[in-house]
């Protein structure tokens, strides 16, 4: 059965998390969305965390779906799969919902809303294009979640400082680069727009971290709307995959690239 969202989820030893992350997909998204977990082989018992969560369902299982790894690929692999198997799905909208319990599922009906109502509108022919932008340039391209849209957030969820201040940093320096400006241009948590990433040359993108960063900058460089909404942050000492410095200097490469087309 096609369904409008489908949402994939990065699980990577999150046996403690994924339970309480799928948990709180709100019903009314449940309803229309197919959800694939992708274990990016995990040396926990994911697997088993998501095989309880799926027993306890009073209504079935039929909308979730668990693929794994056999060793670990990276978080570039994961997105990758996830888009492609969005994408055979058929579906309209397609998110990426961390396993690891720092991004809110339960707020996940108020991206796929905007998302479907800027798709509606563009439908109906009142959603006009920015002048000097490419035909495809009046979509919205995807929704990013925001953990600076609120004043005091990141820090208010314990955010660790160097992530603060190095994320502010970044994103400061990517906002001159590119056209559109954004207040956090390194949260994780996205709903994409399928006709966006339709156009995607997956195979060139990257397998580290920064895939989600390389994404945007094509929506921004092609003249895509990008739109982001507030998300509040949640750190509780959880151990991160992500190496900050090769990570930065990787950033830094890709803003300067962007500079200089410009």
């Amino acid at each position: 059965m096609r369904s409008d969202y489908f949402i994939f989820v990065p699980a990577y030893n999150v046996s403690a998390t994924l339970a309480d992350v799928l948990g709180r997909i709100p019903p009314a998204v449940m309803e229309r969305a197919q959800v694939l977990v992708i274990d990016d082989g995990s040396k926990d018992d994911t697997h088993g965390a998501f095989e309880s969560f799926v027993a306890g369902l009073a209504g079935g299982s039929g909308r979730l779906q668990y693929e794994r790894f056999e060793r670990n690929l990276g978080y570039g692999a994961v997105v990758k799969r996830g888009i492609s198997e969005g994408l055979r799905s058929g579906a309209k909208f397609i998110a990426c919902l961390h396993g690891d319990g720092q991004y809110p599922a339960e707020k996940l009906d108020e991206f796929f809303a905007l998302l479907e109502a800027a798709h509606n509108q563009s439908a109906n022919g009142l959603c006009n294009q920015p002048a000097g932008v490419s035909p495809e340039g009046g979509m919205l391209a995807l929704v990013q979640g925001s953990r600076r849209l609120v004043p005091g957030a990141a820090r208010a969820g314990k955010m660790p400082l160097y992530k603060r201040l190095g994320g502010a940093f970044l994103t400061a320096l990517e906002n001159i680069a590119f056209r559109q400006k954004l207040t956090d241009r390194h949260s994780g948590f996205i709903v994409y727009n399928a006709e966006f990433l339709k156009t995607l040359d997956l195979a060139k993108l990257s397998p580290s971290f920064d895939i989600d960063l390389e994404i945007i900058s094509i929506a921004d460089a092609r003249g895509y709307r990008l739109a982001e909404l507030p998300i509040p942050t949640r750190y509780a000492g959880e151990k991160s995959n992500l190496n900050v410095v090769t990570y930065g200097l990787r950033v830094l490469r890709q803003t300067w690239r962007r500079f200089c087309l410009r």
